[in-house]
């Protein structure tokens, strides 16, 4: 009998990854719903989504493609790119990443599916790799404290002028100065804050700081055109004027300039993008933030210190951690939720493979073709704008069209200004050959210039494009761990040591309530470190990145037909700076229209911290909506609300399902009720898991959202970042979305300034998102949608019977997440939800997301990529210390010693000589028989948070430490 083999073909390929992505089986489904007591997945999907919101029919996208078909796919638009030697410069280098540190942690998911260090006892490694990068900063910087990653070098420009004007507490004016050779982009995404927190911004050449009454400055070091200036008495006189400094800063050229610390700086960020990371188109890039240790407790971000484990022993955690994002809801400053961990990490060991022996080899190398190229167009009687440099010139009365066409010859990109003159930026990637190449370019072939005869003579006369004030004298990276690994296979081992430290996806599922973490497959990742994706230049004109623009606007297609908007803007690259680009763009709308005064942002009781955080940056005043008993918005009081403020309301951020973990019925109700009062409504796409192929926002009354790609469309969390948060806008909103400087996006309005550096954001993960659409199709999606519903409501049946549900749907059902409260069991046994986030390391999981949105609850999240025998596992290990809790309340084990309060344990606790405690060894460190076959070893005890902070230590600490 004939085979059809069409059809075997598309069930053994187009099939397959949704088979792959979605962990429950057929068997593992309807055993689940036999336990959930419902004859089918549509008969849950019922109960659980309001019917007046339904989709009603599958999304009109291409039928799912397989991995192979994908891949292909996307391989013709990367070589669609064209990959040009690259000397733009303006804060974005080639770099030469080193293969092992690709190869072990960029394309390793044990590290890049890990999540946000919120429980240190299983994040040591990338704590250490963060301590790492925050210790390069501070001696490349010459700061005192350095957080552990901001988004990007705009971004962290426009928190420095947020922390200047909170921190100086004496300034009266409302004026920040910005000198005029601040990277354009970076002047942007400055402007655009600036102008919703009511700043004035007063721009002029950096002499000019003197003559103005500024509560804070931000200068450029070097400049955008290469000039290195001693900044020194601008920034002395600056101080005795009581104005705050930020020095945006190269960090390569570090590693030869003075310090900026030393100069008397307040502030100091930049990008630590050259530090190994590719150029992306934009990002992912890990900004650095640091400042002098009186502003300690205002720094934006997540910093890494040093505290002390239960025995005494050093143990690294997130400092300060109750307000580690710097969200303060309403009178928030910074919506900061995203850091760039993974990012970070890359340029803390490329520092420490380097070491500043190497960095100085990099760094003087850089200079030296620079200063080559300086002399060789001197000889030639090309003007130079600057008599300084480091590794980039400015050249003035030349032909730009001429060298323009050249350059396209020797396909390089050079980087041409309004008035005609031309910038070239040196990298670690320049060799001497190339500079036979640029002089050709810039001279034309005709020129006698040798390469190796200048460089002779700039060698022979010791000449610099560094005043001889600007030169660094002071050392760096004298810590032992920027000098022991040198080899590759010492290398190597400190990687994966410091890995094995940490807990990831690789181990087990990671069930954080409201964060979705799902798989990241490999088939999804492959293509970020392709050339033609990686190292593409985010100002590279648009003929050599036709590739990224198709694979970015089917993206975006796919985007609209999955929230029902009609315009995604991917410029915002976080959750967070989604939330404020759409609030923003909302504004924009509402002056527009003439409503300008509209400026009342509603907002639920139950919203995340970022909500109320994002509107208070864009100039809005919150007013705070009541919860009912069962945690949905209370309508009467919505309705009261808006009618109060009806002249003023511009608009309400819902988040759906809430997060609570509920379908809430009254949805389209609180939409129409905004929307009759004259306001817009914003809808979190936090929970978006729980939606797609289900539902659509853009459907039932949403007029902008924002998506975490990186929870519900696949991008790695990467231990705390990277992230990219595009917003989905109705029609009205999409020409108020953010627009670029130095690349302007069509059909959005000239004046709507950047929120990210980049007019894609971290454009090199979105392939991640766009392999993960197109291998799952229409009904992936909604099966992966299904799934993620059914392990949640699957989990809450388990654990329903030993901690209440605090929230259910009207038919009993949850959403994509329910939350364990675990109060009442706190009462009765004294056992608090920090006790039960430590045991279940003893279990090999990651705790829940803690006391969020209700203190002293645990929220679940499984979503669709576990199998039901890692659900139940997760369950069993629940259960199990619901048991354990029982024997603390019967008195069987005391309050204050039993296995609970003493978690985690780790081999130390196994290896004392006397083991007093009233359990056994094996219940304390082996209290599973899935951790007997498997066990993930937290390395050290429960850690001191209270210790930490008092003591405040940031820095890496003594080698002795480590030999202890």
């Amino acid at each position: 009998m004939p085979l059809d083999t069409r059809r075997l073909a598309d069930l053994a390929s187009h099939d397959a990854f949704i088979q792959r992505h979605n962990g429950p089986s057929q068997a593992d489904v309807a055993g689940m719903l036999d336990q959930l007591g419902t004859d089918s997945i549509a008969t849950l999907i019922e109960k659980t989504v309001p019917s007046a919101i339904r989709l009603g029919r599958e999304l009109d996208l291409d039928p799912p493609r397989s991995e192979a078909e994908a891949l292909d796919y996307l391989r013709r638009l990367a070589r669609q790119n064209r990959v040009f030697k690259t000397y733009i410069g303006q804060g974005y280098h080639n770099t030469h990443l080193p293969a092992v540190i690709q190869r072990n942690v960029l394309e390793n998911p044990g590290w890049y599916t890990a999540y946000t260090p919120y429980q240190p006892e299983i994040a040591q490694g990338r704590l250490e790799g963060l301590l790492n990068f925050q210790q390069v900063v501070m001696d490349l910087t010459g700061m005192e404290l350095a957080n552990a990653s901001l988004l990007d070098e705009a971004t962290a420009a426009a928190e420095a002028m947020a922390l200047c004007k909170r921190a100086n507490k004496k300034a009266k004016t409302q004026a920040f100065f910005v000198a005029d050779d601040v990277l354009p982009q970076t002047l942007d995404v400055v402007r655009t804050r600036a102008h919703y927190f009511g700043f004035e911004l007063i721009i002029g050449p950096a002499e000019e700081l003197a003559s103005h009454d500024v509560f804070g400055a931000l200068l450029q070091y070097p400049g955008q055109s290469g000039q290195v200036r001693d900044l020194a008495p601008l920034l002395q006189s600056a101080s005795e004027r009581g104005v705050m400094t930020c020095v945006a800063a190269d960090i390569m050229s570090l590693v030869l300039l003075k310090e900026p610390g030393s100069l008397g700086a307040d502030i100091v960020i930049g990008s630590s993008q050259r530090f190994g990371v590719p150029m992306g188109f934009g990002g992912p890039h890990a900004a650095f933030f640091a400042t002098t240790d009186k502003l300690k407790r205002s720094i934006p971000g997540r910093i890494i210190g040093v505290s002390k484990d239960s025995r005494g022993h050093q143990a690294l955690r997130m400092a300060m951690q109750t307000r580690e994002q710097h969200i303060r809801r309403e009178k928030a400053t910074s919506n900061i939720c995203t850091a760039q961990a993974l990012l970070a990490n890359i340029a803390g060991f490329y520092a420490v493979y380097h070491g500043a022996e190497g960095l100085r080899t990099i760094a003087g190398r850089i200079h030296r073709l620079t200063t080559i190229l300086a002399e060789g167009l001197n000889r030639k009687g090309v003007q130079l704008a600057h008599d300084s440099w480091f590794d980039t010139l400015r050249l003035t009365g030349v032909d730009a069209g001429k060298i323009h066409g050249r350059a396209l010859t020797h396909e390089i990109n050079l980087r041409f200004f309004d008035n005609g003159d031309i910038g070239v930026s040196l990298d670690e990637t320049t060799t001497a050959a190339d500079l036979g190449v640029l002089f050709d370019v810039l001279l034309g072939e005709e020129h006698d210039l040798s390469v190796p005869a200048l460089d002779d003579e700039v060698v022979e006369q010791g000449k610099t494009g560094i005043p001889a004030a600007c030169q660094r004298d002071s050392d760096f990276l004298t810590h032992p761990t920027f000098s022991r690994y040198r080899s590759e296979t010492e290398m190597l081992r400190y990687l994966k040591r410091l890995e094995n430290k940490d807990l990831s996806l690789t181990h087990a599922m990671i069930p954080l309530g409201s964060c979705t973490m799902k798989l990241n497959a490999t088939s999804e990742m492959i293509p970020i470190t392709w050339p033609e994706f990686a190292n593409i230049h985010p100002f590279a004109p648009h003929d050599q990145v036709v590739g990224y623009h198709q694979m970015i606007d089917e993206l975006a297609a796919f985007l609209v037909e999955v929230t029902g908007y009609d315009h995604i803007s991917m410029q915002p690259n976080s959750g967070a700076q989604g939330e404020y680009a759409g609030l923003v763009a909302i504004r924009r709308y509402q002056q527009a229209q003439g409503e300008g005064s509209r400026n009342i942002c509603l907002i639920p009781s139950s919203a995340h911290g970022t909500n109320p955080a994002s509107a208070a940056m864009a100039q809005m005043k919150v007013v705070v909506v009541e919860c009912d008993a069962d945690g949905n918005i209370d309508l009467a009081d919505l309705r009261e609300k808006a009618e109060k403020h009806s002249d003023a309301l511009s608009a309400i951020m819902l988040t759906y399902p809430s997060t609570h973990g509920v379908f809430e019925e009254g949805v389209r109700e609180a939409c129409q009720v905004v929307h009759d009062h004259g306001g817009q409504v914003y809808i979190d796409g936090a929970n978006m898991n729980a939606q797609v192929g289900i539902t659509r926002p853009g459907d039932f009354g949403g007029d902008v959202s924002h998506l975490n790609l990186h929870k519900t469309f696949c991008i790695p969390h990467g231990g705390g970042g990277p992230g990219m948060g595009p917003i989905g806008v109705k029609s009205h909103l999409a020409p108020y979305v953010s627009n670029h400087v130095v690349t302007p996006i069509p059909g959005v309005e000239k004046d709507c300034g950047a929120v990210s550096a980049a007019a894609f954001g971290s454009a090199a993960i979105l392939p991640i998102s766009w392999a993960y659409i197109k291998m799952m199709g229409a009904r992936g999606l909604r099966e992966a949608t299904e799934l993620a519903i059914l392990n949640a409501n699957y989990i809450a049946s388990r654990l329903g019977e030993h901690y209440p549900i605090l929230y259910k749907g009207r038919h009993n059902t949850v959403a994509h997440e329910c939350i364990l409260d675990l109060r009442p069991l706190k009462a009765a046994s004294g056992i608090s939800e920090e006790d039960i986030a430590k045991r279940l390391m003893d279990y090999g999981f990651h705790a829940p997301t803690m006391s969020f949105p209700v203190p002293g609850t645990l929220m679940v999240e499984p979503t669709e990529s576990e199998s039901r025998y890692e659900i139940d596992r997760f369950c069993d290990a629940m259960i199990s210390i619901r048991e354990e809790v029982a024997r603390v309340e019967s008195g069987e084990w005391p309050a204050e010693d039993n296995p609970l309060v003493h978690a985690p344990h780790t081999m130390a606790d196994l290896m004392d000589a006397e083991w007093e405690r009233p359990y056994s060894r094996e219940i304390g460190a082996f209290p599973s028989p899935s951790v007997k076959a498997a066990k993930v070893w937290p390395s050290v005890n429960r850690v001191d948070n209270v210790a930490g902070d008092r003591q405040l230590i940031c820095t890496c600490p003594s080698i002795d430490e480590y030999r202890d």
